[in-house]
């Protein structure tokens, strides 16, 4: 399928980012919502160049590879589009890993260079002098990097002329490592062009971001959904976004909406969750939000509805992957139908596969495919999985779908999580919307559990609200009521939380293990 974006075949996606907002350089570009410290674009421009001649400096080559592991704050960005500008490859790496984790990526990545945030340098103390492709590491917002090089130090010290490597657009551009919540992560390697096409397709096109907006995401930069929402889509146009470095709490949340009052918020379901259910939320009147959006799971159309009725903002619930880089399917402005993940962005094509390989007709559920310009190149080092992934043309998201006449799609679970109830395909999420309509439910999952004959069931874990005390029967029985008598939960079983990754998805095969 053709790109809707023209890009010339000489092209470095960074140097284009900057570029576009040389206009405006005292505009800020990224804002630390807890310092208060705000970077223009021009101050951006100046230090992601600088950065770009710091890897020259040391010696690290184009298309070696640099894992940035690093907190939220206006430096994460200069040292990605550094990296980008110098043809250096950023490895965004999940900062809530552990010290087994960072070893396995930089052993399979084989990064030569590592940039991280003081805070996180304990994790990687015992790693570093053991690893023999590692041989530079620089430590960002801290006074004492000790034996490390200092990142602001060296930023001060460089070169500031600017200097760019002639990149292709079909470059290796930069690395997102998957969030594992099917099993190990798998480094998936991203091209030039893909990030200022999710910026022209969605951020554009679906979400409408200008650059009046100022914008907040819950999701990290590292994360494929971040990385758009905080940093491609608001460089496209020259919007100012607002950075968290730790991890957001509803009162962290709402202390950046009704402070720094952005009119765009990206959450993910149970986030929207915890806010609504927070008793110190503020009014409608305090906040200035124009739209936000969700993925990482669908979101339950209760919680959108609870949202739109409480903000008055819509919530465009919509599916992207590490793969596809960002969001390929989703709601639009004016045209939210809650409880579809919507419609195809434009751009991007969409069909339904059956078992059986042949494209299904509406209303039959399949496994959801992507024919789109953002698609990644390969899994690193990963050749069976990027054959299955893939496809030729299409790309496969692993989801199951229901795709009605309208265009409308709904989620229907995972391919490994559907179950099979009496020989009748059964969607845990359809089971999970219904418990999520129970006004005492915060949060919940549904998996299959063999009983006593065997046979697949459904079994729900269930976080209630505070103060909230429910028995098994009663949900049963509420599910009942709802759906399909063979699809209730035949187990319930209260749960304190849901085990998740970093992105908020349910890591459901820790529920069913």
């Amino acid at each position: 399928m053709q790109a809707i974006v023209n890009i010339p075949r000489q092209y470095n996606a960074a140097q284009d980012l900057l570029a576009r907002n040389a206009k405006h350089p005292q505009k800020a570009a990224f804002i630390n919502a807890v310092s208060g410290h705000s970077l223009t674009y021009g101050e951006l421009t100046d230090q992601a160049y600088r950065f770009a001649n710091v890897l020259r400096a040391q010696g690290v080559a184009p298309e070696t590879r640099l894992m940035l592991c690093m907190l939220d704050t206006p430096a994460w960005p200069v040292v990605f589009l550094g990296c980008i500008l110098a043809g250096v490859v950023p490895v965004a790496t999940n900062t809530l890993l552990t010290a087994k984790d960072f070893e396995y990526m930089l052993r399979d990545s084989r990064s030569q260079a590592l940039v991280v945030s003081g805070a996180l340098m304990p994790a990687f103390e015992d790693l570093i002098g053991r690893l023999p492709d590692l041989k530079t590491v620089m430590v960002s917002d801290t006074n004492t990097a000790d034996a490390h090089m200092s990142l602001e130090s060296l930023l001060a010290q460089a070169d500031a002329t600017p200097s760019c490597l002639n990149t292709c657009a079909d470059d290796m551009c930069f690395w997102l490592y998957s969030s594992g919540s099917t099993g190990s992560p798998k480094g998936t390697v991203h091209l030039h062009s893909h990030l200022i096409q999710t910026a022209e397709l969605y951020g554009k096109a679906v979400l409408g971001i200008q650059a009046s907006d100022v914008v907040y995401s819950a999701a990290k930069l590292f994360f494929a959904y971040g990385l758009g929402n905080a940093l491609t889509f608001p460089m496209a146009v020259g919007a100012t976004t607002v950075l968290l470095p730790a991890r957001p709490t509803t009162g962290d949340v709402f202390g950046i909406l009704t402070k720094y009052q952005p009119t765009i918020f990206y959450g993910v379901p149970t986030l929207y969750a915890s806010l609504l259910a927070d008793p110190q939320r503020p009014k409608k009147s305090a906040l200035n939000l124009r739209v936000c959006t969700s993925a990482g799971e669908a979101l339950p159309a209760e919680i959108g509805k609870k949202w739109t009725a409480e903000y008055g903002s819509e919530i465009l619930d919509g599916i992207g992957s590490t793969e596809m880089l960002h969001i390929f399917l989703s709601n639009r402005p004016g045209q939210v139908r809650y409880g579809t993940t919507g419609q195809a962005v434009p751009g991007y094509a969409l069909r339904i596969v059956g078992e059986d390989g042949q494209e299904c007709q509406d209303g039959e559920i399949g496994e959801l495919q992507i024919n789109g310009p953002s698609s990644a190149l390969m899994y690193w080092n990963n050749r069976e999985k990027t054959k299955v992934t893939f496809a030729g043309e299409w790309t496969r998201s692993g989801d199951k779908y229901i795709r009605d006449a309208d265009g409308y799609y709904t989620y229907s679970g995972r391919s490994d999580d559907m179950l099979k109830v009496g020989g009748i395909y059964v969607s845990p999420f359809e089971v999970e919307a219904s418990l999520m309509t129970h006004p005492s439910i915060l949060e919940a999952a549904v998996v299959g559990l063999a009983d006593t004959d065997g046979l697949i069931k459904p079994k729900a874990f269930v976080v209630l609200k505070s103060g909230e005390h429910l028995n098994a029967d009663d949900l049963k029985q509420h599910v009942k009521s709802q759906l399909a008598p063979y699809k209730y939960p035949r187990w319930v079983e209260f749960v304190q939380e849901l085990p998740k990754t970093a992105t908020g998805k349910i890591q459901r095969f820790k529920l069913r293990a």
